[in-house]
């Protein structure tokens, strides 16, 4: 149980002086709220009873739950209070005050007394699943789920096995998470939100055999379902089967499902079998639907240059719409530079423009050494030897002997050493 409050199960204090602790609590609450009142005849005589004759009791509760069902929770808690018999735990009245307190928002004082409650009456399901529902309001995802283990304890309830799987979920503890998912869909086989839960773990630990396993186990029954057939695409296209996913995520688009994913990984799919036209027309789309993802302009700028696109009208705009964008993020920019140095260099022999973005994307990113052996060639292509010898020498300070690239620089050192010999 979380720490919230001194009603909090966290409490070092014996399970009896807790409840005493409570008691307390409640009476002085109870005492108080009664000196204050000013309006005592706004409630029926019933409301002011502390019998606990259990007709009279009945009748009370009844009526506090009426206030609550109006908004009047203030007075319900004044009325619950006063039906609490010194000494006594009423299980139930605790209960409904609990119920107030959430209703107000107010969960840390509502956890407290359900955990009260729930030691008390440790197999009354209803109470246990009612302290599970407000810690996972808390976020108490720990307790939420020794609590969720409680209740199954008592009944195999697949909703509160997911609940439980999703507490382990927000904890990053996959594999119990997975242990509860599964338990749920052996209950419900055809839980389609179960089975996307379970399937992004394995998606995040690459398990794709695996999620399409258990896409199509839903699937057979359910084949143009919306929310998994989707992910069995993107599993097919992660792991490589792009044209068994193109099939999957073209059939969706046939259904009408125009999600962003959809258009995404079809146009990622398009771009791997070199389909350039439709792939650029799928991320366009995608754009469309989502402009805030500053990988897709990225991913675009890239499947235009790699088309053999125009690189001013438009290569350029998309890489310019990522750099506008981009919160910085060393990697990404190394990127960006890296595609800009590349159309330059490749495309417009504009070397000093190249030069530029490829030391950009050296900053940024100081592992991409071959950046300084392509900016060496590019002042080489200027004739500019003295200065191409030095980032020549820069790279091969770094890079690894033997690899052909080694080889090219230290043939070209060679070269630019005979023409600088030459010059003198």
């Amino acid at each position: 149980m979380a720490t919230y409050s001194l009603k909090s199960s966290t409490t070092q204090a014996s399970e009896i002086s807790l409840i005493a602790l409570v008691l307390c609590t409640l009476a002085f609450t109870f005492t108080g709220l009664f000196a204050n009142a000013q309006d005592t005849d706004r409630l029926s005589p019933s409301t002011q009873m502390t019998s606990t004759d259990s007709t009279e009791m009945a009748n009370a509760i009844a009526q506090a739950r009426y206030l609550r069902s109006i908004y009047k929770t203030d007075q319900a808690i004044e009325l619950l209070y006063g039906l609490i018999t010194p000494g006594a735990i009423e299980s139930e009245v605790l209960s409904e005050i609990a119920e107030c307190h959430i209703q107000n928002g107010e969960y840390e004082a509502a956890e407290g007394i359900y955990y009260m409650v729930t030691s008390q009456n440790p197999d009354n399901l209803k109470y246990q699943i009612r302290h599970f529902s407000v810690l996972i309001r808390l976020k108490a995802y720990q307790t939420a789920a020794e609590t969720g283990r409680k209740v199954l304890a008592l009944d195999s309830i697949p909703a509160i096995m997911t609940l439980t799987g999703d507490c382990w979920n927000y904890m990053e503890s996959y594999d119990s998470a997975l242990v509860y998912y599964n338990m749920s869909l052996r209950h419900k086989p055809m839980n389609e939100s179960v089975v996307s839960k379970a399937a992004k773990i394995h998606l995040g630990r690459q398990e794709y055999g695996m999620v399409i396993s258990m896409a199509d186990s839903l699937l057979a029954l359910s084949p143009d379902n919306k929310t998994i057939a989707p992910i069995k695409g993107l599993a097919l296209y992660l792991s490589g089967n792009y044209k068994s996913a193109i099939t999957v995520l073209e059939r969706q688009k046939e259904l009408g499902n125009s999600d962003y994913g959809i258009h995404f990984n079809l146009g990622q799919c398009y771009w791997k079998t070199n389909a350039f036209g439709k792939a650029i027309a799928e991320l366009e789309t995608a754009w469309q639907i989502d402009s805030s993802d500053v990988n897709l302009a990225y991913t675009i700028a890239s499947a235009k240059a790699e088309a053999n696109r125009p690189f001013e009208s438009e290569v350029k705009p998309w890489l310019e719409k990522a750099l506008a964008m981009l919160e910085p993020d060393h990697t990404v920019m190394s990127r960006i530079h890296q595609q800009y140095g590349r159309c330059y260099f490749t495309t417009q022999s504009r070397w000093d423009d190249a030069i530029r973005h490829y030391k950009a994307a050296y900053n940024y990113n100081p592992k991409f050494i071959s950046a300084l052996s392509t900016i060496g060639y590019c002042y080489e292509r200027k004739k500019d030897y003295k200065t191409a010898l030095e980032w020549y020498e820069k790279y091969l300070a770094l890079a690894k002997p033997g690899t052909s690239a080694y080889n090219f620089v230290t043939d070209s050192i060679k070269f630019l050493k005979g023409e600088l010999f030459m010059e003198e």
